[in-house]
């Protein structure tokens, strides 16, 4: 089976069970769309290994314009979303010409200085409500037929854009376009001397993931009915990094357990309250970031491909034992 439609067939089935457990769709919506949202920035440093600190600018300029034209346009969500694309792909385009052609630590920072230009324009716009944001955004009928103001339904509805991306995004990888990405990103000089446009490739990866990334920014927006600064703050790319490293950077379905491991985190220890130590007592709602934190830097020094990468390479080694057995078990079987 291809990995793309093992890939599908787990997201199916995965997707259609969470409700079945009892969890709430409010917080599966959540988990959707910043797995949509880890998806996109995986497609890019995963696959292209340059780090980009700036997505929460495509993220926040999508969740702005998915909600504005739905709240003031009365657009319909596929037309919303589409909107939400078309500004994370302009932005993706206008951000990467002027990024892509540093590489490391120089790429970095310039993504992450022109995603806070853009973060100040947020604050100023007057679309974007400044401090306050887009608040009550309606749901609306996808395609003026199927009302979204069910939980549920609204939650298929994302889940149905997830799968569908995070399988078109492995097709892709999977064709010549994406095994030229992995060798820019192994060896571009090897891949220059091939006659490859590097810089034409690397910035059609990066408009590709800031346009999805815009994508979970509208439909963020439009399951929780709400737009704001958080959206395009630079901790949003720093979350959205935390998520991909968790799960396995440059695995397909890393981001997307990564990105369920830190909401779950963040709703769990919010929700805990104060805990006594005995003498000492923690307020662990303020204190989550720092908690996160820590799990982080357990989870990078133990599984440093993350969790998908270390099962992976477990599998791996394990096939490999297993082939370098049934070889020997040859040799010894011809000699005797």
């Amino acid at each position: 089976m291809k990995t793309s439609t093992s890939i599908l067939v787990t997201l199916i089935m995965v997707g259609a069970l969470a409700p079945l457990a009892g969890l709430y769709p409010q917080f599966l919506m959540k988990c959707v769309s910043l797995a949509l949202f880890a998806v996109a920035f995986n497609f890019f440093t995963g696959n292209v290994g340059l780090l980009s600190i700036g997505h929460a600018a495509f993220f926040g300029m999508g969740a702005y314009a998915a909600g504005f034209a739905t709240k003031e346009w009365g657009f319909t969500p596929e037309l919303a979303i589409g909107v939400s694309l078309l500004v994370g792909g302009v932005l993706g385009l206008l951000m990467g010409g002027m990024a892509i052609r540093r590489q490391g630590i120089y790429f970095a920072m310039i993504t992450l200085a022109l995603a806070q230009m853009v973060y100040f324009v947020c604050v100023q716009a007057p679309f974007t409500g400044a401090e306050d944001g887009l608040q009550r955004i309606p749901r609306r009928s996808l395609f003026g037929i199927i009302d979204l103001s069910s939980d549920l339904t609204m939650y298929a509805f994302v889940l149905v854009v997830l799968i569908f991306i995070t399988w078109s995004f492995q097709k892709i990888m999977e064709a010549p376009f994406g095994q030229v990405l992995l060798a820019i990103r192994d060896n571009e000089p090897r891949a220059i001397s091939l006659g490859y446009d590097v810089q034409k490739y690397k910035l059609s990866a990066f408009t590709m993931s800031a346009a999805v990334a815009g994508i979970a920014g509208g439909l963020k927006a439009l399951t929780l009915g709400f737009a704001g600064l958080p959206d395009a703050h630079w901790t949003q790319s720093g979350s959205v990094i935390l998520m991909c490293l968790l799960g396995g950077l440059g695995t397909p379905l890393g981001p997307v357990i990564g990105a369920i491991l830190v909401v779950t985190l963040e709703s769990r220890l919010s929700g805990l309250g104060v805990v006594q130590l005995g003498p000492v007592a923690l307020d662990l709602s303020t204190k989550v970031p720092i908690i996160i934190g820590l799990i982080f830097m357990i989870c990078v020094l133990l599984f440093r491909r993350g969790i998908v990468g270390e099962i992976n390479a477990a599998l791996s080694t394990m096939k490999a034992r297993r082939k370098s057995a049934a070889i020997e078990a040859k040799k010894t079987s011809a000699t005797s």
